[in-house]
């Protein structure tokens, strides 16, 4: 990645742009206020005010870095999950591959950092994003990106946007993961017919296939290793008919973060094919991951034996309003937390640098700028009480926020995250 453009965003100054940071900061660059470490607690920071950990977001890095290691699986994590370049850096510092991403814009946001490989895990017809990746690839000879195609209809849309490029555009099949399920050719021989309009398309070169087990109807581990193993026959099949010839290898992928379990396992059983195959597992939510949704599903609890991952966002909210024994509102609502798959939830208090459960309080509701707290006769809680909340889905947590603390566990921030969405 490039250097220079992740230096860049030490010296953006800080003003009222970001939520939460201290408003005695406005002025200073990003990098002088990391540089005075201050403590999230009694540093000025303003509520509500979203932190992600030092610790936990380290942990969760080195586990997945060991994990797919351990299984032979090269890992493009899914960028959209936080957009920030900081932490594609360290993904890639901690072994992955390349970056996946969905749509053109996150591309263009990593090409800017320096990203080499991404792994464009969506259909790209769009004939000006399609002209600008052409002279990407065109103006850098490092860069590699590989994207989806499931009809032949979009290898005639991007073989006619891409006439003249100097270097074809690597795609993969996308294998539909069932009927209803999401994007994707429904059947092999659909598949197959892709496969080859995309050979007798000069600019573009077939390199494996792909999909997304996430998908599959009635989900369970039966269902979602019976699809992954067509992912596998497809691309033996596609292989024996000839139709990866000239290539390096052959791109076999697949992998959210609910089933990565399931991939390593069947992909463990990808027989030997004409070419060397990368096996390209995707799963994005692990960076921070949640104290809801994938606390959930994350293969690691079918799994213990591997590790676990660890919640690393945190969002504190201030208490301000008490009207009743029953009822407390805090300020923090939908614009500032996660809501789409879980409420928040309620697990520290601080008052006076002191920090207990939230024994009592549970969170009821989000109105845009209130979180709506039900109280028990257990719960200790006043005015101007500093309250932690869990969230549910990092993907909707990051993108409400563009520059987030890290913090260490005692409070002392330590870098601040830029998110581009």
């Amino acid at each position: 990645m490039r250097n220079e453009a992740l230096a860049r965003l030490a010296e953006e100054r800080v003003d009222h742009r970001f939520k939460g940071l201290p408003p005695d900061a406005d002025g200073l660059t990003v990098g002088e206020l990391a540089a005075q470490r201050r403590n999230l607690f009694t540093g000025g920071f303003t509520t509500p005010v979203l932190a992600l950990s030092a610790e936990r977001l380290e942990h969760n890095l080195r586990l997945m870095e060991t994990y797919t290691a351990r299984h032979g699986l090269a890992f493009a994590p899914h960028g959209k999950t936080s957009m920030a370049p900081q932490l594609f850096r360290r993904q890639i510092e901690h072994g992955a591959w390349g970056i996946t991403l969905a749509v053109p814009h996150q591309v263009r946001v990593a090409r800017a950092f320096g990203v080499e490989r991404i792994f464009l895990a969506n259909e790209l017809v769009d004939a000006a994003a399609l002209r600008w990746v052409a002279a990407e690839l065109a103006a850098d000879p490092s860069f590699r990106l590989v994207c989806y195609v499931d009809s032949v209809r979009a290898v005639e849309l991007m073989d006619a946007a891409l006439t003249g490029a100097e270097r074809p555009v690597e795609v993969v099949v996308e294998l539909g993961a069932g009927e209803g399920a999401r994007a994707g050719a429904r059947t092999e021989e659909e598949c197959a017919r892709i496969a080859r309009a995309v050979a007798g398309a000069g600019t573009l070169r077939l390199v494996g296939v792909a999909g997304y087990e996430g998908e599959v109807p009635r989900a369970d581990p039966e269902r979602v290793r019976a699809y992954l193993r067509r992912l596998v026959a497809l691309a033996a099949d596609l292989d024996k008919a000839g139709l990866f010839a000239g290539g390096e290898e052959i791109v076999v992928s697949a992998g959210g973060s609910a089933w990565f379990d399931a991939v390593a396992e069947v992909f463990a059983e990808i027989p030997s094919l004409s070419l060397p195959v990368l096996k390209l597992l995707r799963s994005g939510a692990y960076v921070s991951h949640d104290d809801g949704h994938y606390r959930e599903i994350t293969p690691f609890n079918r799994v213990p034996q591997e590790g676990a991952l660890e919640p690393a966002f945190r969002l504190w909210a201030q208490v301000v309003s008490r009207p009743t024994a029953e009822q407390a509102f805090a300020n923090a609502g939908k614009r500032d937390a996660a809501y789409d798959l879980h409420l928040p939830f309620a697990q520290v208090v601080r008052r006076d640098g002191a920090e207990r459960p939230a024994t009592g309080v549970t969170v009821t509701g989000l109105s845009d700028q209130h979180a709506w707290l039900a109280t028990t006769a257990e719960a200790d809680l006043r005015v101007g009480d500093w309250i932690g909340l869990g969230l549910s889905h990092p993907c909707t947590s990051f993108d409400k926020w563009q520059l987030i603390p890290v913090a260490q566990a005692d409070g002392t921030v330590v870098d601040y995250v830029r998110t581009f969405f």
